[in-house]
């Protein structure tokens, strides 16, 4: 009783005096008053009782007071706590840039506050570093303007974010310009910005975006079919550090947006521009012409361009290395030409020319002799590029390292043979892929110079590929170290034994994948040639391999890591070898469509386990469902499939 007495503090409800004795007083002590109310709010009246508002007091306020509170709180992590009561708070604190908030100390105790957290604020806790920046992502339904919003009050305090990207957008409550003005305001040192599917983002966002965002070094705008020029404007005046812009799929983006942007922005690296039926000469030739000495990568694809476009590049591209031009339909061979023979593409490194018909024998010369650094080129679909072409540009090319031809259906046999041995020392790498033109033919490989350069080679899908071209193949390249030859159904036991027998650095790397004429025979010659050096060997789809193959494999390979025989006629006696083998150490193993491997094999598919990171044991019908889960019950280090 005396300390009851004697106590004091914020409800207390007698002070001084001496204490009431007679049963009224009493009453009074047993029977308390209610606290005192901080803020007075009024009483709603019913017919048989009335309540009182019962929301937190200082959500009374209105929005221009709670602003005033809010800008004055002074830390990240106060501020996420703030976000976490309600979204009304969230959408206020989100709508406060770095500008507005106020220097000077709090006088608001908000650490006091014990608020719960919801899950768009609790979803940005997880941070991934990148650069020395937070990177976020969001892809689908998760992509929200109130997520959106919980990003940029939830990063500001963690160092600031540096990369966003978004992906598609949900259809119900979806990204708009609200959360782009959100993150705008929130994130000042954003750097990356990509974005993919969003239908109404628009020109109000990368407004919002441009004027507070100046450090912005990456764009990527993809399928936004509400940007126009004046958004794309706005970023070029006030983000003059863009090193990068990617424009895909915006129907209200042209010439005056890359005119900008060639204007304003000094450090633009790399360009990337497809599907933009605005943009033509004027606007690229302007963007290139202004930024010819730092523009690195250049990526134009289906765009309405001329001769004109590929003149200024062939003129102004001094420092241009990577090129791809893909589905150019407005440009002619003269373009071509003219832009080989401007001579300046003299840093040009890569090349890739795809579905281009004005890309033929003449403007590849040219360009093979204009473009003095050219190490790889790429051509797909160039249906105009015959043997001719292909061996004057093999002998015009002098830093030459890799070739690809994709769909090249008039280049033939002899065109690969004369550019293997016409492509000078530095050549490493071949590939060929879908070239129906390629047919066998029986020729000495006398007129052919061997190439002891040539490292990798890559022949897939070439139906007219067979055994006769591949022998004179192998004669011309004996220091093969990469051979893929999937998809050569032509091919034989007879055609790739001399290829095998005139490797002489030992192959590193092989695929026969599909190749449906291949027997134990040819593989027993491979491990037994090579057998010290391969690391890699894909068999999957080889019907007539079977478990001889794996005996072999099991004796004579010291390092293979990467084992493919799925589809093969491989049964447990053959997995029971390969167990047995004490020098292999097998990482990656690949058993998919073996229907004669069953439960039995379990033991022995467990002991290689020891070593497996990765085993694919899908459709494989003879193994149960038990073995399955004690496969992965017992293999925790290894991925298995089934």
């Amino acid at each position: 009783m005396p300390a009851l007495v004697n106590y004091s503090g914020d409800d207390e409800f007698y002070s001084g005096g001496s204490f009431y004795t007679n049963p009224v007083d009493l009453g009074r002590f047993y029977n308390p008053p209610c606290k005192r109310a901080r803020i007075s709010a009024p009483f709603l009246f019913g017919s048989a009782k009335f309540e009182q508002d019962k929301r937190p007091s200082i959500d009374v306020l209105p929005d221009e007071c709670l602003f005033e509170i809010f800008r004055r709180i002074p830390g990240g992590k106060e501020r996420s706590s703030c976000a976490g009561v309600s979204k009304r708070w969230l959408m206020l604190l989100s709508s406060i840039s770095r500008a507005e908030t106020y220097d000077g100390k709090s006088t608001a105790t908000i650490k006091e506050m014990a608020v719960p957290a919801f899950d768009d604020v609790q979803m940005v806790n997880e941070e991934i570093e990148s650069d020395g920046h937070l990177t976020r992502s969001l892809e689908g339904k998760k992509a929200t303007d109130l997520r959106l919003a919980a990003i940029a009050v939830g990063t500001n305090g963690r160092g600031g974010l540096g990369k966003l990207l978004i992906r598609g957008s949900n259809p119900f409550r979806g990204v708009t310009n609200f959360g782009l003005a959100a993150v705008a305001r929130g994130c000042p040192s954003l750097r990356v910005l990509s974005l993919c599917d969003v239908p109404l983002v628009g020109d109000e966002g990368l407004l919002e975006l441009a004027k507070e965002c100046h450090l912005l070094e990456k764009l990527d705008i993809c399928n936004c079919p509400s940007i126009s020029n004046k958004g794309l404007i706005s970023i070029a005046e006030n983000c003059p550090n863009l090193t990068s812009l990617t424009i895909e799929s915006c129907p209200k983006i042209g010439n005056e947006g890359l005119q900008a942007v060639g204007k304003f922005c000094p450090n633009l690296q790399s360009i990337s521009i497809k599907d933009c039926p605005l943009i033509g000469d004027s606007g690229l030739s302007s963007l290139v012409s202004s930024t010819s000495s730092v523009l690195s990568k250049v990526k134009l694809q289906g765009l309405k361009i001329t001769d004109f476009s590929l003149v200024v590049i062939g003129h102004y591209g001094k420092s241009v290395a990577n090129l791809v031009l893909h589905g150019l339909q407005h440009v002619s061979e003269r373009g071509f030409w003219v832009m080989g023979n401007a001579q300046g593409l003299q840093k040009l490194v890569s090349l890739t020319i795809t579905s281009c018909q004005g890309m033929t024998d003449v403007s590849l010369e040219a360009v093979a002799k204009g473009c003095t650094s050219l190490k790889h080129i790429c051509l797909r679909k160039c249906c105009f590029v015959s043997d001719n072409g292909l061996i004057n540009f093999a002998k015009a090319v002098g830093s030459l390292e890799s070739l690809q031809l994709e769909e090249c259906n008039r280049i033939s046999q002899l065109g690969v043979l004369s550019a293997i041995s016409s492509c000078g020392e530095r050549f490493k790498a071949l590939s060929l892929v879908k070239c129906t033109g390629i047919r066998d033919v029986a020729q000495g490989t006398s007129a052919f110079s061997p190439c002891n350069s040539l490292r990798s080679l890559s022949i897939r899908n070439c139906p007219g590929f067979g055994n006769t071209t591949l022998a004179m193949v192998g004669k011309l390249c004996p220091q093969l170290q990469n051979v893929d030859l999937s998809g050569l159904c032509g091919i034989t036991d007879s055609g790739l034994l001399p290829l095998l027998e005139s490797c002489e650095a030992g192959l590193v790397k092989v695929n026969l994948g599909g190749c449906l004429g291949l027997t134990d025979e040819v593989v027993v010659a491979l491990v037994t040639l090579h057998g010290s050096t391969i690391e890699c060997l894909n068999l999957d789809g080889c019907r007539r391999i079977t478990d001889s193959s794996l005996a072999a494999i099991a004796k004579s390979c010291l390092f293979l890591s990467d084992l493919d025989v799925s589809k093969c006629g491989i049964t447990d006696f053959g997995i029971a070898v390969l167990s047995s083998a004490e020098q292999l150490n097998l990482q990656v193993l690949s058993l998919s469509g073996c229907s004669q491997v069953s439960s039995k094999s379990y033991s022995c598919l467990k002991k290689l386990g020891r070593t497996l990171v990765g085993l694919n044991l899908q459709n494989c019908s003879s193994i149960s469902g038990k073995i399955f889960g004690l496969l992965v019950e017992n293999l925790w280090c290894c991925d298995v499939l089934f």
